[in-house]
């Protein structure tokens, strides 16, 4: 048998790829816009849930923090994996990409390629993959104020940051935690998305709105 001269360091990202079991669920792959807040919230989600790590990674975006550059990044992983994250590619059924309206002019861009990427992929199973975009509008926050009380007017993101602290005083950018002290108001939160929803859509990009009622109810649920 010849000598396997390949480096230890490699050899065990190796192993750890091989050791990594695919459950009976959707694998999920999420790229957000943010590096801290929405990576922090959804993986605590999946923690909670003992959603498995080779089926849901969220990752944030390393081409950018524009909405374009979100879905960019989204498309790139899927196809070509990352060895560094041990993801392998096109080992998803579903692909999101979580980003803001605030003032990106790329925005609706970004609706549009997600748009035109969903079905089109395909996995390693050769089943075509959904791509959706999640947006909020005009931020991430807008979800987690939803949890506390109705939204009806349009809001810049510093006003929601200001209403959102009066539920919870040391919200900051960053932190992890948010999703333990707003989760038995996430129904509620729910109720008011949708409701949005029926008013609005994500393509406005003026009414309020958040799609992350979605993912986050997906999440929730991927094993039941």
């Amino acid at each position: 048998m010849g000598k396997d001269n390949q480096p230890k360091a490699r050899q065990t990202k190796q192993l750890a790829r091989k050791s990594g079991r695919r459950e009976g669920y959707d694998r999920i792959l999420i790229v957000s816009e943010g590096s801290k807040t929405e990576p922090l919230y959804l993986n605590e989600i999946r923690t909670k849930y003992r959603l498995s790590t080779t089926n849901v990674q969220v990752q944030h975006s390393q081409y950018g923090t524009s909405p374009l550059q979100v879905v960019e990044y989204a498309e790139h992983l899927f196809i070509n994996g990352d060895e560094n994250k041990y993801i392998e590619p096109h080992a998803f059924e579903q692909v999101f990409a979580v980003f803001d309206r605030d003032d990106h002019i790329t925005y609706h861009q970004a609706l549009g390629k997600a748009a035109a990427l969903n079905g089109k992929l395909r996995n390693d199973l050769k089943q075509p993959v959904s791509v959706q975009a999640i947006a909020s509008v005009p931020c991430f926050e807008l979800w987690l104020l939803l949890h506390f009380e109705d939204v009806h007017a349009p809001l810049h993101r510093d006003v929601v940051y200001q209403r959102l602290r009066q539920y919870l005083p040391d919200y900051d950018k960053g932190r992890a935690g948010y999703y333990q002290q707003t989760c038995n108001y996430s129904r509620a939160a729910t109720q008011r998305a949708e409701q949005l929803a029926q008013l609005t859509t994500a393509h406005n990009g003026i009414e309020p709105y958040t799609d992350l009622h979605r993912l986050v109810t997906l999440l929730t649920t991927l094993k039941t």
